[in-house]
C-alpha cells in the first residue's frame, strides 16, 4: 500500500511539473508571440510609411506642372514678317539662344525660300532667355546676330527644355498679336528638314481645312507612362486619364492662323504640361477640334534611316535629321528628288 501511495504521488509531482513546464511556456511564447509581432508590425509600419512618402514624392506634380503665368513679355521682336507684308505660311523655329549653327544652317536652306507656288513663306526663330555663365555675352551675340536677319522673336523666359510649354505659348501669343490674317503656321524643331514646296501644296489643296486645322505625325491613344524611371513620366496628380488626347508630335506640326487665339483662350483652363505637344492636345479636346493625319504617313517621319532615297525626300514634308549637313544635303537633293 505505501509502494502503490508512493507510485500515486510520483505521477502526480510528474503531471504537476508537466503543467508548470507547460504554463512556463506558454508564458514564454506569448510574450515571445508579443515581441516577434512588435518586431515583425515596426519594420512593415516603417516600409509602409516610406512606401508613402515614396508615392507622395512621385505624385508631386511640381516637375510635372510647368507654370505659364502669361507675364512674360518680349524683348526682342522687331521682324518685317506679319507687320509690313502678311505671308500665307510662317515657319516658326523654336531653338535654344546659343544655338546659332542650326540657325544658320535653316537659314542656307528652306528657311530662305520666300516664294513656294506663288505664296508668301517667312522662317522665324523663337527663343528665350540664356543662361550661364557667359548669358550676357550670349544676350548681345543675339543682338547683333538679329541686327543682321531680323528673324529672332524672343522673350524673358528662361530658355530650357523643361519651359517648352512655355516657349510654345509665347510663339502662340507673338502670332495671335501679329500675324492673324497669314493662312497657316508650321512650329518645327531645329533639327528637321522641311520640304517647303511639298508643305505649301497640301496647305493649297481645296481639300485642306482652312480653320481648326492642326496635323502632323498625330500620335492616337498615346498612353500616360506610370514609370517613374521614364523621361515622360507623368504622375496621376498631373493627368488621371490613363491615355491622353490625341495630338501631333512636336517635331512638326502645322496649324491654321485662327487656332493660336483659341488655344490660348480655353489654356487658362488646363494645367501646364512640360511636354508641349500633349498640352496643345489637351487644349485641342477642350476646343472640341481633333487634329487631322496628314494625306499621307511618308510626310512627316520621326526616325528615318538616314541618308534618305530621292523617293523619300520628294515624299516628305518634314524629317528628323541627325546632323546640320543632312539638312543641307536633302535641301539641295530636294530641288531635283523624284520617285
Amino acid at each position: 500500500m505505501e509502494t502503490l501511495r508512493k507510485h500515486y504521488k510520483y505521477i502526480l509531482s510528474c503531471i504537476l511539473a508537466a503543467l508548470i513546464v507547460l504554463l512556463i511556456y506558454v508564458c514564454f511564447e506569448g510574450q515571445s508571440g508579443n515581441l516577434n509581432a512588435l518586431a515583425f508590425n515596426r519594420p512593415s509600419s516603417v516600409a509602409a510609411a516610406e512606401t508613402v512618402a515614396t508615392e507622395q514624392q512621385w505624385e508631386d506634380p511640381g516637375p510635372y506642372h510647368v507654370a505659364y503665368p502669361r507675364n512674360y513679355k518680349f524683348i526682342m521682336e522687331d521682324t518685317p514678317t506679319c507687320k509690313s507684308k502678311t505671308p500665307f505660311l510662317v515657319l516658326m523655329v523654336p531653338v535654344a539662344p546659343s544655338n546659332i549653327a542650326a540657325r544658320d544652317a535653316i537659314r542656307k536652306t528652306w528657311g530662305n525660300e520666300k516664294l513656294v507656288l506663288g505664296q508668301l513663306v517667312e522662317t522665324l526663330f523663337i527663343l528665350g532667355l540664356p543662361g550661364g555663365a557667359d548669358a550676357e555675352q550670349q544676350q548681345e551675340r543675339l543682338k547683333q546676330e538679329n541686327l543682321q536677319h531680323h528673324d529672332l522673336i524672343q522673350s524673358d523666359f528662361q530658355d530650357s527644355y523643361r519651359n517648352l510649354t512655355i516657349k510654345t505659348m509665347m510663339m502662340l501669343e507673338w502670332l495671335d498679336a501679329h500675324c492673324v490674317k497669314a493662312s497657316y503656321i508650321m512650329k518645327v524643331d531645329s533639327d528637321i528638314f522641311v520640304h517647303v514646296y511639298n508643305l505649301v501644296k497640301l496647305l493649297l489643296n481645296p481639300n485642306t481645312a482652312k480653320q481648326n486645322y492642326m496635323t502632323g505625325l498625330v500620335w492616337w491613344h498615346s498612353p500616360v507612362l506610370r514609370n517613374p524611371s521614364n523621361k515622360f513620366y507623368m504622375p496621376k496628380a498631373v493627368i488621371a486619364e490613363p491615355e491622353y488626347p490625341p495630338y501631333p508630335l512636336g517635331m512638326a506640326y502645322v496649324m491654321s492662323l485662327d487656332l493660336p487665339g483659341k488655344i490660348l483662350g480655353v489654356s487658362t483652363q488646363i494645367k501646364p504640361l512640360y511636354i508641349e505637344d500633349v498640352y496643345l492636345g489637351l487644349c485641342l479636346k477642350r476646343l472640341g477640334i481633333s487634329p487631322t493625319d496628314p494625306p499621307e504617313n511618308t510626310m512627316f517621319v520621326v526616325d528615318p534611316t538616314h541618308p534618305l532615297s530621292d523617293c523619300s525626300i520628294s515624299k516628305v514634308i518634314a524629317v528628323t535629321t541627325t546632323k546640320i549637313s543632312q539638312i543641307t544635303s536633302y535641301w539641295k537633293r530636294s530641288k531635283q528628288a523624284k520617285c
